[in-house]
């Protein structure tokens, strides 16, 4: 009996409920090309994604974290982080003029918000807005917060799909930046390359959470660049942009983000020594068990990094500073066993720094979603000394 034959009687039962077009192309239904020969054939060896995670069990990962003492762990992280800012394709080697501007300033009950513009690299511009609480007194500790995939920067200070003001903190990422100036810290929220007002006008077409990712991403691989690279580059922009503002402490800033903005926040905090503290949300992984595996956007690739490490090396980076890591045990997209044996693995290297009370992991009873319960306290505890 043919896989079509079996198909037909399975649905038997309720086939005649069907229409009778629905039920005629039901009958018809077609399984592809190997249909009546897979018997002759080893049907896995046409399956590309078990074939990447065989070549993954010898990927060289040749500066994977190894270090035994302090001393070779310095060493480690300083050839590492040379080799990971290499494959995202390098940084300008003189940064250009910042061109700061405010473009509008609005007062809430508890923090003052101002909306703001740079240029990251020449001709490029970034918004921003920058969330200050009411209740203390400058300079801030600041954290820089990265939104994920949706609508972007505004999706995270308060702003609606309508361009107006919220208090609910819906969707995934919850306002994040609202919740951080809660917690008495400054929040720098910056709008990623390819969300938001920073798309082309033929993905802004396509509506509000439509992403730039494909094309400009496809483009950076092209020039043998990296998006992952360029909102990096934002990042480290933006603490140029701190270090002008008198009500910030640049002595005290820190990066967080959730999914793609976790993604941001690894790569930023492992490369820029003047980050402090990092909070990663609904990312920290493996290769293997996350892009590798599943559907994931093109700006999370880095060509060739399997060569010399996994994202828990990457994370490990940071190490000795503050990190916090969370997890949602109901995450289809970054699944959270592959999360904490990650995390263990940087835990690793923060022993070694003897550091091990400076990283924090949180595995919460939710789906892929920011969560902020013990992390957001753990970042004022961290970045609010002075």
């Amino acid at each position: 009996m043919t896989r079509r034959e079996l198909a037909k009687l399975a649905a038997a039962g309720s086939a005649a409920f069907l229409p009778a077009a629905a039920r005629a192309a039901a009958e018809d239904q077609y399984s592809g090309p190997l249909e009546g020969v897979e018997t002759k054939v080893d049907a896995a060896a046409f399956d590309p994604v078990l074939y990447t995670r065989k070549l993954y069990e010898s990927a060289p990962l040749r500066l994977t974290f190894r270090a035994q003492n302090r001393k070779q762990a310095e060493a480690w992280q300083k050839r590492l982080r040379a080799k990971i800012a290499e494959l995202l394709g390098g940084f300008p080697a003189k940064p250009s003029a910042l061109q700061p501007q405010t473009l509008d300033v609005r007062e809430f009950p508890g923090y003052r918000r101002e909306k703001f513009v740079f240029e990251s690299r020449p001709g490029m511009l970034v918004l921003g807005y920058l969330l200050t609480p009411h209740g203390s007194a400058p300079p801030h500790p600041a954290m820089i917060c990265i939104p994920g995939h949706g609508r972007g920067v505004d999706d995270i200070v308060g702003i609606d799909a309508q361009g107006r003001d919220r208090t609910d903190k819906p969707g995934y990422q919850h306002d994040f930046a609202i919740q951080v100036v809660e917690h008495g810290m400054a929040a720098v929220a910056i709008e990623p390359l390819a969300f938001g007002c920073r798309r082309d006008p033929l993905t802004r077409a396509k509506g509000a959470e439509a992403t730039a990712c494909q094309p400009s991403a496809g483009a950076a691989l092209l020039l043998g660049e990296t998006m992952i690279g360029w909102r990096v580059h934002d990042v480290m922009r933006a603490i140029d942009w701190i270090e002008t503002r008198p009500e910030l402490d640049a002595r005290r800033v820190g990066c967080m983000g959730i999914s793609g903005g976790g993604t941001v926040t690894t790569f930023a905090a492992a490369l820029e020594p003047r980050l402090r503290a990092a909070m990663i949300s609904g990312y920290l992984n493996t290769f293997r068990d996350s892009i590798m595996s599943l559907s994931h956007c093109i700006d999370n690739y880095v060509p060739g990094i399997l060569n010399w490490a996994e994202a828990y090396d990457v994370a490990g980076l940071i190490a000795p500073r503050p990190l916090f890591v969370e997890s949602g045990i109901k995450d289809d997209i970054f699944p959270v066993e592959a999360s904490k044996a990650s995390f263990a693995r940087v835990k690793k290297v923060y022993e070694v720094f003897d550091a091990a009370p400076v990283i924090q992991q949180e595995v919460f009873n939710d789906v892929h979603s920011f969560y902020g319960v013990q992390g957001l306290p753990f970042l004022a505890q961290h970045l609010g000394r002075s």
